[in-house]
């Protein structure tokens, strides 16, 4: 008897392509895992930024705190950590561009952009998506009329901890899950099985599997280190065997279409139905 698909890891990014926060139980809500991505980093433009164009982020981590986040640099001893809270304030506002998006968002206090503008060296501005945006997922792929956070196009990512394991297989130097920035990371089945998934549910919760996610740069980037592999892995080596139309895919782009509903580590994953 095969043995059960069960929900092991659940991860909040409270920044847009800064560190996670592991947890044990979260609350799933329309545009993703409540707090999740829900914070953006945007440059003099207000354009969004990430570790695709700035590798530096990966050097700042977030670790819970009381009704928030504590941001802090490995490699700056001397910054004080910087707390911000999970929710914003509306007391400034202006729009931010996000890949084709423009969006309403709210600035987060002035000391927030002073600090991240010292640690990454560059000016830019901290900014907070509040429930009365509205950030469509993809609309070819988008019939139920999902929302998405700051996350680049869906409100959540699924990976196999068997997918990760086959990749690794291939690999000289193994890589984490953290490379792959996944919300939703769960053990049992074939490697790569969630590519074959419709709908499914996690405890009492249903989701749908969209798509394949194309993977990108930021997976060559060594999240402790800040340095870009030289030789593209593991982005090299899933193109090599994971290509559709071009790109390297790894993990599946999700949606719900609950209101609200708790998920937990341990969770049984139930597959309801396949995609054609």
């Amino acid at each position: 008897m095969a043995a059960p698909l069960l929900l092991t890891d659940l991860y909040i990014y409270p920044v847009k392509s800064l560190g996670g926060i592991r947890l044990t139980e979260a609350v799933v809500e329309p545009r993703g895992l409540r707090h999740d991505r829900r914070w953006l980093i945007v440059d003099e433009r207000n354009r969004f930024m990430t570790q695709r164009q700035t590798a530096a982020m990966a050097h700042l981590k977030v670790a819970p705190a009381h009704n928030g986040f504590l941001l802090s640099h490995q490699e700056r001893p001397d910054m004080l950590p910087l707390y911000v809270p999970f929710a914003g304030t509306p007391e400034k506002t202006l729009f931010v561009t996000i890949w084709d998006d423009m969006v309403f968002a709210w600035r987060a206090q002035p000391e927030c952009d002073e600090w991240l503008s010292e640690v990454l060296g560059q000016s830019c501005k901290l900014v907070y998506m509040s429930d009365m945006v509205r950030r469509d997922v993809e609309p070819d792929y988008n019939p139920e009329g999902q929302l998405v956070s700051f996350a680049d196009g869906y409100p959540f990512l699924l990976i196999g901890q068997e997918s990760l394991a086959e990749l690794n297989g291939r690999l000289t130097e193994q890589v984490g899950m953290d490379r792959f920035r996944p919300n939703l990371v769960f053990s049992g089945g074939a490697a790569f099985a969630e590519d074959d998934w419709a709908e499914f549910t996690i405890g009492r919760v249903a989701f749908r599997a969209v798509r394949a996610c194309g993977r990108c740069i930021l997976t060559t980037i060594d999240q402790t280190t800040a340095q870009k592999n030289p030789t593209g892995e593991p982005l090299r080596t899933l193109a090599a065997y994971r290509n559709q139309d071009g790109k390297a895919m790894f993990g599946q782009n999700v949606t719900t279409t609950a209101a609200a509903g708790p998920v937990r580590v341990g969770d049984t994953v139930t597959v309801s139905s396949y995609k054609a």
